[in-house]
């Protein structure tokens, strides 16, 4: 997905992800009302979605039924990337810095680090 999705718009893709297809009904349900969508709402989100290549729409009668286009993975995997590109300088160590000296690293964090670290370098 070349363009960011919104916090709003990722909500639905996550929905989507979940299980799929969906409906824009489905959809309002599901994650309208604890967010206080409407329809309208949800179907501005899913066509903003769909320029942005993130999800599909098939026609099925007088409604769409809507899809992801993209994994998880891959739009967890931009979006990191992004993050560590805007505020680290597309570093990923200055990252690990920051939350360790906010100590926002339990002991189980930091030894899953360190045993992602022993993979990396072997």
């Amino acid at each position: 997905m070349a363009e960011r999705a919104s916090e709003s718009e990722m909500q639905v893709l996550s929905a989507l992800w979940d299980e799929a297809p969906q409906t824009a009904a489905d959809l309002t349900r599901r994650i309208g009302k604890i967010n206080g969508w409407t329809q309208a709402t949800v179907k501005t989100l899913l066509a903003r979605l769909v320029q942005k290549g993130a999800v599909t729409a098939e026609a099925d009668g007088r409604r769409y039924l809507y899809r992801p286009a993209i994994d998880r993975a891959e739009a967890v995997g931009e979006e990191s990337q992004r993050f560590v590109d805007r505020l680290f300088g597309g570093r990923v160590s200055p990252l690990i810095a920051h939350l360790a000296e906010r100590e926002a690293l339990s002991d189980t964090d930091i030894a899953e680090i360190e045993a992602l670290l022993r993979t990396l370098k072997s």
